[in-house]
């Protein structure tokens, strides 16, 4: 049986893996039934895997006959969120429909007993949502040898409609600044005689507010989170808590608001007499541009869906941890597909849904990409 007709025998099989999956929602660097269920799977398939005593990623493989690798990655956490009141575990950003989809193009492929020209390699990475489970997979080894990587993540319908994908999402570059401000504590009768943090934060909200850079690649730097210790209304503060969030549609404009956003800070310190520190979190690269891997996948797609369904960009604003693979290892070439599937009213809505046929042609897509790229 060819691995596209196991996936049209096995679609309610696939989608009941979904729901398994969706249940078991749990956080990054917790996802230890996630990962067991798709071991489970895999050893069931006769795949070899390996895994790790430290985190709960996985790389499996099925051998080729060169040592050449064609790598598929999919990330398993969720988010934590408030849901119906409640905060929890919550698979709002389509984790559990990759993990099903890179399973299943495995199980496809590993069932036709086919052996491609080269090695492939299915990576379910862990912590995606921390921006750190890429890093944590590039230090053990899951990119030796790996020349081509792809991976896929669903869309909402304003990017790409229902029955249609497209060979490229543009991720733009996020991080998060997280700061405290100290200044000097007083009665709030003589404030002569302390350092306000609330104005130094003020202060620093208005030159983030003048940040204007002569470019057209979209870009935002804005304050988004912020607190004092203080407990009474008649003292001023003398701590307080910051976050930024910056987020930039390629590295480049992601650097220059960065020192920017220094100099903003290094001067608010000035100004204000208060002293203020502060570390980077969450950072991830935007997209690099491969065209070969984006062909390859525009050709799968055109196979499954036809041609006139492939969207040939897909831009989002947000960010994601697969280009840390790219931006570490700049000669792999790769692409993340984005999976058009009715997705409703938008990813990380705790409500999020989108129409599962998708997860069959989504799969097919996987498949025809990876045997492609094997096959070069």
């Amino acid at each position: 049986m060819n691995p596209i007709q196991y996936i049209d025998v096995n679609q309610e099989s696939l989608k009941k893996s979904y729901h398994d999956l969706h249940s078991l929602a749990e956080p990054s660097w917790q996802e230890e039934r996630t990962s067991s269920y798709i071991i489970k799977c895999l050893k069931k398939a006769g795949i070899t895997l390996k895994t790790f005593q430290s985190h709960y990623g996985i790389i499996a493989e099925i051998p080729g006959i060169s040592k050449k690798v064609v790598a598929l990655r999919a990330d398993m956490d969720a988010l934590v969120q408030e849901v119906d009141g409640v905060v929890k575990a919550n698979h709002s950003c389509g984790h559990d429909a990759h993990s099903t989809m890179v399973l299943y193009t495995a199980l496809a492929i590993a069932s036709s007993g086919i052996r491609p020209k080269h090695t492939l390699r299915f990576i379910f990475q862990p912590a995606e949502e921390k921006g750190e489970g890429a890093l944590q997979m590039i230090n053990d080894g899951a990119l030796e040898n790996v020349t081509y990587l792809f991976g896929v993540h669903v869309r909402p319908s304003s990017e790409v409609p229902y029955m249609k994908a497209s060979p490229v999402i543009v991720h733009g570059s996020a991080e998060t600044i997280k700061g405290t401000i100290k200044g000097i504590q007083a009665h709030a009768s003589r404030p002569q005689d302390g350092i306000n943090v609330i104005d130094a934060a003020a202060l620093l909200v208005q030159k983030l507010q003048q940040i204007n850079l002569e470019t057209e690649t979209p870009y935002s730097i804005k304050m988004t989170q912020f607190e004092t210790n203080n407990k009474a209304s008649n003292v001023i503060p003398e701590t307080a808590v910051f976050a930024i969030d910056a987020r930039a549609q390629s590295n480049d404009v992601m650097n220059e608001l960065n020192r920017l956003t220094l100099e903003a800070i290094d001067q608010t310190m000035e100004q204000t007499e208060t002293s203020i520190s502060w570390s980077a979190e969450e950072f991830v690269p935007a997209a690099s541009l491969h065209e070969k891997a984006i062909k390859v996948a525009e050709i799968a797609i055109g196979d499954i869906l036809g041609t006139e369904n492939v969207v040939p960009v897909c831009v989002s604003q947000g960010g994601e941890d697969f280009h840390f693979y790219t931006a570490q290892n700049p000669d792999i070439k790769a692409t993340m597909i984005g999976l058009g599937c009715d997705l409703t009213p938008g990813l990380h809505h705790p409500d999020m849904k989108f129409n599962l046929e998708a997860l069959i042609y989504g799969t097919k897509i996987l498949i025809n990409t990876v045997i492609m790229a094997a096959g070069e």
